[in-house]
C-alpha cells in the first residue's frame, strides 16, 4: 500500500517539474558547452520530438484535444535555437579538425543529405527557408491570425445561445458550464496560436542569419587561428554549418506544419484528419474514374512516361472499382437492416402493446410537394423554423413546447399541410412551395401579379408572388415570407392559442425538477401540501389567459403561501395572478404610466354579482340570451376600437367578478385580457376610455 502511494506519489511529481525541467535544461545548453555526442542525442531527440507532435496533430479530432500546442510550438522552437547555439560553439571552436568536430548527426547531414557538396547544401538549405518561411510559416500565421478574430467576434454570439438553450431546458446547467468553457478555451487557444506562430517565423530568420555568421566567423578562425587556405576554410566551416542547418531546419518544417495542420483543419464529428481526407475526398467512385481515363489518356500520348501514366491510372480504376463495391454492399446491409426480422414458423402473432401508437402532442402533415420543406437532404428550411419557434416560445411562456412529429400524408391536397393537437386537427392551410407570400398589412402602395389568397394564420389578405417580385412587394409596403416561414408562423400561433393544452404533467414534472436545482426545500414543501394535479391546473388556468410561467419561483411560492387554506385551482390562480400583478401590467402596456382601459358598467357589475352569488348558493342561473349576445358583440367592438388607437385590449373589473368576466368573454376574442384591479400596481393610473355594458 505505501508502495502504491509512493508511486503515485513519484509519477505526480516527475509530471510536474518535467516542463521545468525541461526549460533550464535548453537554457543550460546555451551557456554550458557540449561534447559532440551530446549534440547527436539532443539533435535526435530533437527530430524525434517534431515527428511526435507532427502525428498528433495528424490524429487530433478537435483542436482543443492539442490545446498545450501554441506552448509546445514555442519550447521546440526554443530548443532548436539552444541547438543552433551549442552546435555554432564547437563548429567554430573545433571545426578545423574534420568533418565529425561537431558530432555524427551534423556530419551525416552535410554529407549523405547534401553529396558532401557545399554548393548544394547552400541551395538545398535556401530550398527549405524558403518552404518554412515564405509558404508554410506565413500561411499558419495567416490562418492562425484570421482564426482568432473571427473566433473572439463569433464568442458573444456563442455564449448568448448557449443562455438560450440553458433558458429553453435544452440543456442543463453543467452542459451550458461545459459549452461557456469550451468556447473560452477555443478563442484562447487561437489568440495563442496567433502569438506561437511569431516565434516560428522568427526561427525561420534567425536560422539564415545563423548560417551566414557560421560561415564568416568560420573562415575567420580557420585562416586567421589554424592557418587554413581559404578554399579550406571555406569547404570545411561551410559544410559543417550547412549539417547544422539542415539538421534543424528539418525538424523545424515538420513542426510549422503540423501547426498549419491544427489552425487549417475544421472539425467534423471528432474524426481525425486521415480519416477525415479519406472520407471526403476518396467517397465519390466515380471521380475516382474520371481521373483514371485521364491518366491512361496522357500515359497514351507519344513521349510521356507510359508506365508510369498508365500504372497510376490503373491503380486508381482499381480503388474506383473497390469503392463502388463496398458503397453496394453497404447500402445491401443498410437495406436488409432495415427490413423486419421475418418471425419463425409456429410463433405468436397476437396483438402486443408494440402495437399501440402512442399520440402525439404535436403533430404537422404535409402534401407531397411540401416534403422539400421538410427534408433536411433537400435543405429543406422548416424543420429549422420550427425549432427557431419552439425556441422563442419556450423563452416567452417559460416551459419547453414539446415536439413537433411530422409526417407526409398523400390524402391532403399536393401543397396543403395541417397541424394536429394530439391528433385533432386544429388549423390547416395551403403554401406554394415556389413563391412568396406578400401581406397585406394595409395601406399598401402598389399592386402586385400573382395569386390572390389570405395569410393562413391571421387571415389578412395576401398575395402569392415570384421570388423575382420581393423588392417591389417590400418596397410597397408588403411583408414577404417564404412557404417555410408561413407554416412556421401559423405553428407559432398554435403554440400560443393552445398552451395550456401542451402543458402536461410530464412538462409541470420537468419545472419542478429545473426548480429544485435553485430551491430544492420550497419543491420539496410545496408537493407535499399539494398534488402536482393542482399545480398543473393552476399554471394552464394562467397559460390559458396568456400570462407566461416563467417565473415559475413566484408562482410556486404563492401556491405554498395559499396551499394550507384551499387547493381550489381558480382561487390559487387568482392568488398568483395577482402576486404577477405588475409583470402582467408590464407584458400589456410597457412602460407606460397611464393605463387606458375599459371597465364594466355598474349596472352589469350588479347583475353579474347576483349572478356569481346565486352560483355559489349551488344554482346555475345564465344571462339572458339575448343579453349574453349584446355583451359578446359589444365587447369585440370595444377591442377593435382598442387595437384600432394602437392599445391593448383589456378590461379591468374587480377581483371577485375577474374570472367570471374572462372565461364569458373569451369568446368574443382571444386577445382580449381581463385584469383586477388588484392587480395593477400602485405606481400606475388608470383612465376608462370604453365602458361595457352601457347599452
Amino acid at each position: 500500500m505505501a508502495g502504491s502511494r509512493l508511486s503515485r506519489f513519484s509519477r505526480h511529481n516527475l509530471s510536474g517539474i518535467a516542463g521545468p525541467l525541461l526549460i533550464i535544461l535548453i537554457l543550460m545548453m546555451m551557456i554550458v558547452p557540449l561534447p559532440p555526442f551530446g549534440l547527436d542525442i539532443l539533435f535526435t531527440f530533437n527530430i524525434t520530438l517534431s515527428l511526435v507532435v507532427m502525428l498528433v496533430s495528424l490524429y487530433t479530432a478537435k483542436v482543443l484535444d492539442f490545446s498545450v500546442f501554441p506552448s509546445v510550438l514555442l519550447i521546440t522552437t526554443l530548443l532548436r535555437l539552444a541547438l543552433n547555439v551549442a552546435s555554432t560553439r564547437v563548429i567554430l571552436l573545433h571545426g578545423y579538425t574534420g568533418p565529425y568536430a561537431a558530432g555524427h548527426v551534423i556530419e551525416s547531414f552535410g554529407k549523405f543529405v547534401v553529396g558532401g557538396s557545399y554548393t548544394v547544401g547552400l541551395v538545398v538549405f535556401a530550398i527549405f527557408i524558403i518552404i518554412n518561411f515564405v509558404v508554410v510559416t506565413k500561411g499558419a500565421t495567416r490562418i492562425a491570425e484570421v482564426a482568432a478574430r473571427f473566433t473572439l467576434d463569433a464568442m458573444p454570439g456563442k455564449q448568448m445561445a448557449i443562455d438560450a438553450d440553458l433558458n429553453a431546458g435544452l440543456v442543463g446547467e453543467e452542459e451550458a458550464r461545459r459549452r461557456r468553457r469550451e468556447v473560452s478555451l477555443e478563442a484562447e487557444f487561437f489568440g495563442a496560436m496567433d502569438g506561437a506562430s511569431k516565434f516560428v517565423r522568427g526561427d525561420a530568420i534567425a536560422a539564415i542569419l545563423i548560417l551566414v555568421i557560421n560561415i564568416v566567423g568560420g573562415l575567420i578562425i580557420g585562416v586567421a587561428q589554424h592557418n587554413m587556405s581559404l578554399a579550406a576554410a571555406a569547404g570545411r566551416y561551410t559544410l559543417l554549418t550547412i549539417g547544422d542547418g539542415l539538421v534543424a531546419q528539418i525538424p523545424a518544417l515538420v513542426i510549422s506544419t503540423a501547426a498549419g495542420i491544427v489552425v487549417s483543419r475544421v472539425s467534423h464529428e471528432d474524426v481525425d484528419l486521415g480519416r477525415q481526407m479519406m472520407a471526403q475526398l476518396l467517397h465519390r467512385p466515380g471521380v475516382l474514374v474520371i481521373v483514371a481515363a485521364i491518366m491512361m489518356g496522357l500515359g497514351l500520348i507519344p513521349g510521356m512516361p507510359h508506365t508510369v501514366f498508365i500504372g497510376i491510372g490503373a491503380l486508381f480504376a482499381g480503388f474506383a472499382w473497390y469503392r463502388s463495391r463496398g458503397d453496394e454492399r453497404a447500402k445491401v446491409e443498410a437495406e436488409a437492416a432495415a427490413q423486419p426480422a421475418p418471425k419463425p414458423e409456429g410463433e405468436s402473432t397476437d396483438v402486443t402493446w408494440a402495437d399501440i401508437e402512442s399520440v402525439d402532442p404535436l403533430g404537422l402533415e404535409v402534401g407531397y410537394r411540401l416534403i422539400p420543406l421538410v427534408d433536411n437532404q433537400q435543405k429543406g428550411e422548416l424543420l429549422a423554423r420550427i425549432r427557431g419557434t419552439r425556441r422563442k416560445f419556450a423563452k416567452d411562456l417559460g416551459f419547453l413546447i414539446p415536439a413537433v412529429h411530422i409526417r407526409d400524408n398523400l390524402e391532403l391536397r399536393p401543397n396543403g399541410y395541417r397541424l394536429l393537437l394530439k391528433d385533432v386537427e386544429v388549423a390547416s392551410g395551403e403554401v406554394l412551395p415556389d413563391l412568396l407570400l406578400a401581406i397585406n398589412p394595409g395601406g399598401v402602395s402598389v399592386e402586385l401579379t400573382g395569386t390572390a389568397t389570405h395569410d393562413p394564420a391571421f387571415g389578412l389578405p395576401a398575395m402569392w408572388i415570384d421570388p423575382g417580385e420581393r423588392d417591389k412587394a417590400q418596397a410597397g409596403g408588403y411583408t414577404v415570407v417564404d412557404a417555410a416561414t408561413v407554416v412556421a408562423t401559423h405553428l407559432g400561433q398554435i403554440f400560443e392559442h393552445h398552451a395550456a393544452e401542451l402543458l402536461g404533467q410530464p412538462e409541470v414534472d420537468a419545472l419542478l425538477e429545473r426548480l429544485r436545482s435553485q430551491a430544492s426545500k420550497l419543491v420539496e414543501e410545496l408537493t407535499k401540501q399539494l398534488p402536482v394535479v393542482v399545480i398543473q391546473q393552476v399554471l394552464q388556468r394562467l397559460l390559458e389567459e396568456g400570462v407566461p410561467i416563467r417565473d415559475i419561483r413566484t408562482i410556486t411560492e404563492t401556491l405554498l403561501m395559499h396551499a394550507g387554506v384551499t387547493q381550489d385551482p381558480v382561487v390559487l390562480a387568482e392568488a398568483a395572478r395577482r402576486r404577477l400583478g405588475p409583470f402582467i401590467v408590464q407584458r400589456l402596456y410597457a412602460n407606460a404610466p397611464e393605463l387606458q382601459v375599459a371597465t364594466l358598467d355598474p349596472g352589469l357589475e350588479r347583475l353579474l354579482n347576483e349572478h356569481l352569488q346565486a352560483t355559489e348558493n349551488g344554482t346555475e342561473p345564465a344571462l339572458e340570451p339575448g343579453l349574453a349576445e349584446r355583451l359578446l358583440v359589444q365587447a369585440r367592438r370595444i377591442m377593435g376600437e382598442l387595437e384600432a388607437r394602437g392599445l391593448p385590449a383589456v378590461v379591468v373589473t374587480s377581483q371577485n367578478l375577474r374570472p367570471l368576466i374572462s372565461r364569458f368573454l373569451s369568446r368574443a376574442a382571444h386577445r382580449l385580457r381581463v385584469l383586477s384591479y388588484e392587480e395593477i400596481p400602485d405606481n400606475k393610473t388608470i383612465r376608462v376610455v370604453a365602458t361595457l355594458g352601457t347599452e
